[in-house]
């Protein structure tokens, strides 16, 4: 069975590898960009069935990038992370088609819960 991708955009090393290590020991295929420009490229080229989004980037923020990943494909499934106090653009992102979000500092096991929540759930229904 094919690996599910995760797309890990955020500026911070850190985060991106934090993330890429829980999610690879997940068993999924993951992929990290810095920046928008690098994201959509990745997106192109290696269509990933979930992205793990920063609302903060330097260049294009979060929004940006989320209206082109959903312009570039509608299904693609997206979560945000935000910064403490971002209500607003969390609302927006929301409308744009995010499934949720999460609030840095964030709790890394509920992030993988929630990411294996959606990832696993698609496998239910094609099995179901």
């Amino acid at each position: 069975m094919e690996k599910k991708k995760v797309l890990i955009v955020d500026d911070q090393n850190g985060i991106r590898i934090l993330l890429m290590e829980v999610f690879g020991s997940e068993g999924y295929e993951t992929f990290q960009a810095a920046n928008g420009k690098i994201a959509l490229e990745i997106v192109e080229k290696e269509p990933p069935d979930l992205v793990l989004l920063d609302m903060k980037i330097p260049g294009m923020d979060g929004l940006e990038i989320l209206k082109h990943l959903k312009t570039m494909n509608p299904d693609i499934k997206v979560i945000m992370m935000t910064a403490y106090g971002e209500l607003d653009m969390i609302k927006e992102a929301t409308e744009l088609g995010a499934l949720m979000h999460f609030t840095k500092p964030f709790d890394i096991d509920e992030m993988r819960i929630a990411v294996n929540k959606q990832l696993r759930s698609d496998e239910a229904s094609h099995f179901g």
